[in-house]
């Protein structure tokens, strides 16, 4: 039985009627197309490999403590995997419409909150893979990390079906849950209580590193304090419906790093400015004022130490206005790495960090109902959200076909209408857009712009034509 962090909960408390806070990929493979039978067997075959997928989550009695994850007894595979056959002829359009179908269905939370859509009949002899995880089990990088533990890592490669047969650790009852929680709390009280103490050994005898932390996280504890203050009103902010649409594009890898290089920014830096430029062409198309628009995006930062492995959240985050304003792509860009820079010093991430540790500290009924009444109650100090995780190092294969792309996607919660989310792989930049359908319906707009943004930072980093 493995209790969830603070982080883990609070995709939980996300949850709605309107958001569904699911992380998902759309996998494209070479044909032939195997059967669908096949894949579920393929799939089956690797679940020993991540045990996290046959439990679901239950909570506390009275939230005495945070939810815990156990073995689902009804587990059943089938209840899991879906398949979709597109209309002729298969094309962008079809798979568009599939993707938005299967993106705005909840996960069953009753069950493992997991499932795979194959979608089949693509043109070219393509077939599609979507993968959704439910955000309470996975952050970004364990997604990847998934990934790369489902697929394999060469065409050769067969799942072994020698497992022994899977059974379930008994399910404790509520009695048993309450008295386990209280155990584990004391044991948890205990554990803290001997890092603070050693903490506090160590300031005694290292007093300039005690002041020089303090410093740190103060400054980042006050970059918080000044995103409190509402961003603009925005076609960005505001009530969700049920329904997403999600689109995707894609940028060479060799051209990104041209592009860094050229200008001398990081690989972020470059993504940022592209993203700010599809933000920008939304806006415009809306006729918002940019030079009085205040777009406040949140980045998520992973502080997954590189020895931590795993099924969960382990990330923090910053708060970038992106430079929308700006409408020359050189000029966005190094405005972009500036204010990048000046948020990495600025301690953000490791106050976000102690946030949610200070989380894991608070008493469990407290914090599940300040949840629940923050993820409800109207606000808008977030305009948008933008992840930027590294893909897998290899390719990746299912049953011996080569997965083309992986488009990542993020779930939209708490009145932001617009998500997007960026990962590499083979050589490619892909970049994954989620938006609301109801109040987003021009989210081709902005995926446009993104591909001008990154077209026009290409363009600029070329060197002059020999005469």
């Amino acid at each position: 039985m493995d209790r969830m962090s603070a982080l883990d909960s609070v995709f939980v408390q996300a949850e709605t009627e309107q958001a569904s806070l699911h992380i998902a990929s759309v996998a494209l493979f070479e044909g032939p197309e195997p059967g669908f039978g096949e894949i579920c067997a393929a799939i089956e075959a690797k679940l020993p490999e991540v045990h996290r997928w046959r439990q679901r989550w239950r909570k506390v009695p009275l939230s005495l403590g945070r939810p815990v994850w156990l073995d689902d007894d009804r587990f059943d595979i089938a209840a899991h995997m879906f398949h979709t056959v597109l209309p002729t002829p298969g094309g962008q359009r079809e798979l568009h419409e599939a993707v938005d179908q299967a993106m705005s269905q909840h996960l069953d939370l009753d069950t493992t909150p997991w499932e795979i859509w194959v979608l089949s009949s693509l043109e070219g002899g393509r077939w599609a893979l979507i993968t959704k995880v439910h955000h309470s089990m996975v952050d970004g990088i364990a997604g990847t990390d998934l990934l790369s533990t489902l697929l394999d890592h060469s065409p050769e490669a067969r799942p072994d079906h020698a497992e022994e047969p899977w059974v379930p650790t008994p399910t404790p009852s509520p009695l048993q849950l309450v008295v386990d929680t209280l155990r584990g709390s004391v044991g948890e009280r205990v554990h803290e209580a001997r890092a603070i103490a050693r903490s506090l050994t160590r300031s005694v005898t290292h007093p300039r590193e005690l002041a020089r932390r303090s410093l740190g996280l103060g400054r980042g504890l006050f970059g918080f304090a000044k995103a409190a203050k509402p961003t603009s009103a925005s076609p960005l902010i505001g009530p969700l419906g049920r329904d997403r649409l999600y689109r995707w594009t894609s940028f060479p890898l060799l051209d990104l790093l041209a592009i860094k290089e050229h200008f001398g920014v990081t690989v972020n830096d470059v993504v940022l400015a592209g993203l700010s430029n599809g933000v920008r062409a939304l806006l415009l198309e809306r006729e918002v004022d940019l030079d009085h628009h205040l777009v406040r995006t949140l980045v998520p930062v992973s502080v997954r130490h590189s020895d931590q492995h795993g099924l969960d959240n382990r990330v923090s985050a910053i708060l970038l206005n992106l430079p929308v304003e700006i409408d020359d792509a050189h000029d966005r860009l190094i405005e972009a790495s500036v204010r990048m820079r000046r948020l990495k010093n600025s301690q953000e991430a490791a106050a976000g960090e102690l946030i949610t540790d200070l989380g894991d500290a608070m008493p469990p009924p407290l914090l599940a109902a300040g949840l629940h009444l923050f993820f409800r109650l109207p606000h808008q100090h977030l305009s948008t959200v933008a992840t930027n995780v590294p893909g897998p190092a290899d390719r990746l294969y299912l049953l011996g076909r080569r997965m083309q792309r992986t488009y990542p996607y993020v779930p939209l919660a708490d009145r932001v209408r617009v998500g997007i989310a960026v990962t590499s792989y083979d050589g490619q930049l892909l970049v994954g857009v989620t938006a609301d359908r109801d109040s987003i319906p021009d989210v081709d707009v902005l995926v446009g712009g993104i591909d001008r943004g990154f077209a026009e930072l290409r363009e600029a980093a070329e060197p002059p034509q020999q005469s």
